[in-house]
């Protein structure tokens, strides 16, 4: 199948496919005497792979190291493991992050409870008064 199909059928654009080829994601393809890429039920397999791992918000990082694992079929599952249980510690400060901000909203909205005029809006007066944080050393794969 060409670029366009593997795209509809895996239900991602033909940008993307090109995106994690040239990531190395998905292996090169071979190409037609017209210079179009040919792509076979593996690749399918690996991009839709790859996509899930991209709903479960992982990092190309660690999408790399599963499919370097996957491709080694006689080996244990313990790094496997490994990468999952790193990846929830992600998620896990992730949300520690956005509490932190749902909190700081929530105070914002609080200084305004009725309506009034805009040069008098609490949320507004506490958005300019907001000392900015220094931001904390991330620990997740975002950086």
């Amino acid at each position: 199948m060409k670029i366009g199909e593997l795209a509809h059928v895996a239900q991602t654009t033909v940008e993307t496919v090109r995106y994690y080829e040239k990531e190395g994601l998905l292996p090169v393809t071979v190409r037609t005497a017209g210079n179009f890429r040919v792509y076979g039920p593996a690749h399918l397999e690996r991009l839709r792979f790859i996509r899930n791992c991209r709903a479960l918000d992982m990092s190309h990082e660690e999408i790399h190291t599963l499919l370097g694992l996957a491709d080694q079929p006689a080996d244990g599952c313990g790094a496997i493991n490994a990468v999952f249980d790193q990846h929830m510690v992600h998620v896990d400060e992730r949300i520690r992050e956005l509490l932190h901000l749902k909190e700081q909203l929530s105070g914002l909205r609080q200084r305004c409870q009725t309506e009034q005029a805009v040069d008098a809006c609490g949320i507004l007066q506490g958005l300019a008064a907001l000392e900015t944080e220094a931001k904390p050393e991330r620990h997740t794969h975002l950086g």
